[in-house]
């Protein structure tokens, strides 16, 4: 082989010498190439391992929202505190009907209102009774736009619409545990009747939370009918229990929030300074604040996981600079044969490339692999996923991850690489 065509070699990437030398440098000293490889792949294993714990994390978190809309609030009445206006403090009130045209003609943020009254009170359960069966279930008067603001999964039948509300007719829909109480395994419930209070209801829908765990054994439990006749059927007047509402995309329902109070305290004639006599839930505010708990998880993953793949790629580095050294006389006999500094750096860094690009994709595919196994382990034994669920890795972050590692491993080649280039060939041809 002319000089020439040794040089035209080594600038060929998919020259097979060149892999067969690098393979036979990595491989002359195992065990040392073996502790450099483990370091890195150990990295990029724990970096994808903590981030698909902390997406685990999240996506347990997250489930007890379902498909709720999250840009809600829930406003309810409570005591009044302060005196006003003749009235005492520690006044009850309620709201009303005329409350929710007051409401959307006041705030134009609103995009959905339902107002939702509960038989038996907050909290409270209603005797239902099937013919020999019966259970203690929540039942709720709601709007048909409830279904826009906490959706369910309906398995037959329908939901509340309008023309219920409007001819205050008794139906009902009934959640899957209900069903699974009061008929009978394979019975479809749909156009059978139950009794609430000694009052029969037609079930003309079937519905599952789209939530999980403990969240989900709750819903499945209640009883749904048109709002109107809730009130009309027990009594109620135009009483209403609370108020849900979502704010139109974009706005922040903390200021439908800030209006809606303020027209309530007006109508009810509370002072205004009194803070106690309307409760609130912003759910907007909570879950900004998991998100932004998450992130700050995520951020702290990448700053731990990345200090660890560097870690390891100095390892490459320190041990790349060993391996130069082994080579000096090597790398003597090629600069005097003709090969320029590029040859000998891209060489060097070829290597570095190599053992942290093939360490680093082992270390991604055991994490994944490890992921997949736990998400599967969870889902066949039935363990209670209300804080844990689907752990696992976006794949563009995969991908990123292994691109910095790829990066690195090339930054890492570099500094032994100019070492390599440093020497003059007549020193390194005498080196011993």
């Amino acid at each position: 082989m002319t000089r020439d065509t040794w040089y035209a070699t080594k600038l060929n990437m998919f020259d097979l010498d060149r892999w067969q030398e690098i393979y036979h440098v990595l491989r002359k000293n195992k065990l040392r190439t073996f502790l450099t490889a483990f370091g890195v792949f150990w990295g990029i294993f724990m970096l994808v391992i903590m981030m698909g714990s902390g997406d685990g994390l999240k996506n347990g978190v997250s489930q007890n929202f379902g498909d709720m809309a999250t840009n809600s609030v829930f406003i309810w009445a409570q005591q009044t505190s302060v005196p006003y206006k003749g009235f005492t403090r520690g006044r009850r009130f309620e709201y009303e009907n005329a409350d929710v045209r007051a409401l959307v003609e006041a705030i134009p943020e609103i995009k959905y209102l339902a107002p939702r009254t509960n038989v038996g009170g907050y909290n409270g359960a209603s005797n239902v009774i099937r013919g020999l069966k019966s259970g203690s279930f929540q039942i709720f008067g709601d709007y048909p736009v409830f279904d826009s603001i906490d959706p369910v999964n309906l398995l037959q039948g329908r939901f509340i619409n309008d023309l219920d509300i409007k001819e205050k007719r008794k139906v009902v829909v009934i959640g899957l545990r209900v069903k699974e109480l009061l008929f009978a395994k394979n019975e479809n419930p749909i156009n059978q009747y139950i009794q609430i209070n000694g009052v029969y209801f037609n079930v003309v829908g079937l519905f599952k939370s789209k939530r999980t765990g403990e969240a989900a054994g709750g819903d499945n439990q209640r009883i749904h009918m048109p709002f109107t006749t809730c009130q009309k059927t027990f009594n109620m007047g135009d009483a209403i229990g609370f108020f849900n509402i979502t704010s139109k995309d974009g706005i922040p329902v903390a200021i439908v929030e800030e209006k809606a109070i303020k027209i309530l305290k007006k109508r009810h004639s509370i002072a205004p300074s009194d803070d106690a006599a309307i409760g609130h839930f912003n759910l907007e505010v909570e879950y900004n604040k998991m998100n932004g708990l998450f992130l700050g998880i995520r951020i702290l993953v990448w700053i731990v996981g990345i200090g660890t793949l560097l870690a390891g790629v100095i390892g490459v580095s320190n041990i790349m600079l060993v391996v130069v050294k082994e080579r000096t006389r090597e790398i003597g006999i090629q600069r005097a044969l003709g090969a320029t500094p590029w040859i000998i750096i891209s060489q060097i860094i070829t290597e570095a490339v190599v053992l942290t690009t093939f360490s680093g994709y082992f270390g991604l595919t055991a994490g994944v692999g490890l992921l997949e196994l736990i998400d599967y382990l969870l889902g066949k034994t039935g363990a209670n996923t209300d804080m844990f669920l689907h752990p696992g890795i976006d794949f563009n972050v995969a991908v990123t991850a292994l691109t910095i590692l790829v990066v690195a491993g090339a930054v890492a080649g570099m500094i032994p690489a100019r070492k390599a280039v440093s020497v003059k060939p007549i020193d390194a041809l005498r080196y011993e």
